[in-house]
């Protein structure tokens, strides 16, 4: 089969969160399944010199963005032998940054046309065309209305993958005519609520409508998750299934990770009580033996950092150690910021992100901490477990679909259902008896270490969703 994955960023050459790591890798682990997976993203200024110049010019077209027609350039590379097509247009991308403008309504509909404007430029025809997120929604959507009895676009089929149903793409519906260049008798196709939205229409027009995590593709049809498209969604739950992302098990790995003060893996973990002192040591946290639950994150209340806050000294006096990484609302940051004042010995800080010390955290923390409100699917959890550290999570999403509890035979973690600081603090309380258990705690060690969350699996499930429609 031949897809083409459509993404706003993508790893190696541009990243501001969790999407572009799936566009880096599961068209690697789909094409390692036999098939040809092809990428396309915009061409950003901000994307590194260095991959710029392995990147050859292939041609430029023209793309009707209403009444205006847009010049696009096309690069193209192999990455991980994944061909990549970067869309040019020096107005619209050449930015310090890639979202938060005034036009960025404008900008992803000349990008989501000129995907499907670049399918005449280039030697491939996709089966299947899976799109991501508000930024490429209009894919199907243009597919749907302007190119489907096109020559040479019969009989493709799309996908649109919800990876944060926050951000929808929601505007005035003055775009239909002035920027989208779409009929008007297609308005009920793409209002809202008396909004124009992206995502809305490309649930209406995809094939099949997929999220990164099976529970959270059932929590999105509650308004407590929906942010709104509640509605729409159980109008359309027929085309709706969830995936579980995966993690590159490469880049996560403790044998033969470069960062970690020393490597390790089932067969020796002595590696991971070294990785610990250096952690303390570099926090500037007094050695013992108390367990250390590392916590990575943005500082968002949406990640349960409510339920932190209100029982974070109760799980100090329970004799645990915090390394903290993240940065983002201030009052949070300034909660930390004290709690380190208060316990220098006990809570190591930093705020920003370093992405070496995330994995000195993952690697030398014994506990890891995501009491989210919601979580489409999570990554941190999954790389936790890769690393041997134990994840206390709250069972929403892709948390619920990744971790199970130690109670369980099966058990991989701790978890707690309902959204309250004591339910949270119980599974901690259960963590930490556990701890010091020492052989209760080595074989919950053992049992995260054989865990796979690799791409493998997730593609060969995108590979039997495309099979299905095409």
């Amino acid at each position: 089969m031949n897809i083409l994955y459509t993404a706003s960023e993508a790893l190696p050459f541009i990243a501001s969160g969790g999407l572009a790591d799936v566009a880096g890798s599961l068209p690697a682990a789909i094409n390692a399944e036999g098939h040809d997976c092809r990428v396309v993203i915009p061409y950003y200024s901000s994307i590194r010199q260095e991959l710029k110049d392995k990147l050859t010019y292939v041609t430029n077209f023209t793309v009707p963005v209403a009444w205006r027609n847009q010049y696009c350039g096309v690069f193209t590379g192999v990455v991980n032998g994944v061909t990549y097509y970067l869309l040019d247009n020096e107005y619209y991308f050449q930015r310090n940054g890639l979202y938060g403008f005034y036009d960025d309504a404008e900008r992803f509909i000349f990008f989501s046309r000129a995907v499907l404007e670049l399918l005449r430029y280039i030697d491939f025809k996709p089966n299947v065309i899976n799109a991501n997120d508000w930024q490429t929604a209009l894919v199907p959507v243009y597919y749907d209305i302007f190119y489907r009895y096109q020559q040479g676009y019969e009989d493709i089929k799309t996908v649109f993958t919800i990876h944060n149903i926050q951000y929808q793409g929601q505007y005035g519906l003055e775009l239909i005519n002035d920027i989208m260049g779409i009929p008007l008798y297609h308005t009920d196709l793409l209002s809202y609520d008396g909004d124009v939205n992206f995502m809305k229409a490309a649930i209406e027009t995809a094939d099949k409508v997929t999220t990164v995590s099976p529970s959270y593709a059932w929590e999105i049809l509650d308004p407590w998750y929906s942010h709104g498209l509640d509605r729409e969604l159980v109008n359309k739950q027929y085309k709706l299934c969830g995936i579980l992302n995966g993690i590159d098990q490469k880049i996560y790995n403790p044998a033969t990770d470069p960062v970690i003060a020393k490597n390790y893996s089932l067969n020796d973990k002595t590696g991971k009580a070294v990785c610990k002192h250096a952690l303390l040591s570099e926090l500037g946290m007094a050695h013992g033996k108390e367990p250390v639950i590392g916590i990575v994150t943005r500082f968002v209340s949406h990640k349960g950092l409510d339920l932190i806050k209100y029982v974070f000294e109760d799980i100090i006096r329970l004799g645990c150690k915090f390394a903290i990484l993240g940065s983002g609302e201030k009052i949070y940051e300034d909660f930390f910021s004290e709690m380190h004042y208060r316990y220098p010995d006990r809570v190591g800080l930093t705020i920003g992100f370093v992405p070496e010390l995330s994995k000195k955290i993952y690697a030398g923390a014994d506990m890891f901490l995501m009491p989210s409100q919601s979580e489409p699917c999570g990554l941190a959890q999954m790389i936790a477990l890769r690393y041997g550290t134990i994840p206390i999570v709250r069972e929403t999403g892709g948390l619920r679909d990744s971790i199970h509890d130690a109670g369980d035979k099966n058990g991989n973690g701790f978890t707690f259902k309902s959204y309250n600081a004591h339910d949270m603090l119980d599974a901690v309380v259960r963590a930490r008896a556990y701890y010091d258990d020492k052989m209760k705690w080595g074989r919950l060690v053992n049992t995260a270490l054989k865990q796979d969350f690799s791409w493998t699996k997730s593609a060969k499930d995108y590979i039997a969703l495309y099979n299905d429609i095409h």
